[in-house]
C-alpha cells in the first residue's frame, strides 16, 4: 500500500524530515521533541515543560490529520535520565485518558541536541 507524507501547518517546520507519514488510516508520527510552532526550543532545562510541548504537537498533529489523543494507539519514548520518568508519566496523565496507550520508554544518553531531555514518536488509527 502506498504512503503519503503530509504537510502540516499545526508545528513547527521540519528540516530532512516529515512530521507524519499516513498509510490507509494509520498515521506514523515522527519522534518530537520540545520545540513550539517556531521551531523554538521550549522548556530549557524543564522535563515537565518539554513533554508538554511534545504532547502538544503530537495533539496538534493528530487534530490537523483529524483525530486526537485518543487514537494513538502506540508510543516511543526516549528520555534523557531515568530520573524524568515521573515527570513524564505525570505530564502524560493530562494528554491520556486511563488506562494510556500502548509505550516503549527507553532511556538514551542524549537525542539529537543534548538540549532536548525527551522525544516520542507515536502511531495512531484515524477513522
Amino acid at each position: 500500500m502506498p504512503h503519503e507524507i503530509l504537510k502540516l501547518t499545526s508545528v513547527h517546520p521540519t528540516d530532512g524530515y516529515s512530521h507524519v507519514a499516513k498509510v490507509g488510516n494509520t498515521y506514523y508520527l515522527s519522534g518530537q521533541v520540545a520545540r513550539d510552532i517556531n521551531g523554538d526550543l521550549a522548556g530549557r532545562g524543564d522535563i515537565e515543560a518539554q513533554v508538554r510541548q511534545v504532547l502538544t504537537n503530537m495533539r496538534n498533529i493528530l487534530q490537523e490529520c483529524g483525530g486526537g489523543m485518543g487514537n494513538v494507539a502506540k508510543l516511543t519514548t526516549l528520555l534523557t535520565h531515568p530520573s524524568y520518568r515521573d515527570a513524564y508519566r505525570k505530564v502524560r496523565g493530562e494528554f491520556f485518558q486511563d488506562p494510556p496507550p500502548a509505550n516503549t520508554l527507553i532511556i538514551v544518553e542524549s537525542l539529537a541536541a543534548p538540549e532536548y531531555f525527551v522525544e516520542i514518536e507515536a502511531v495512531a488509527v484515524i477513522d
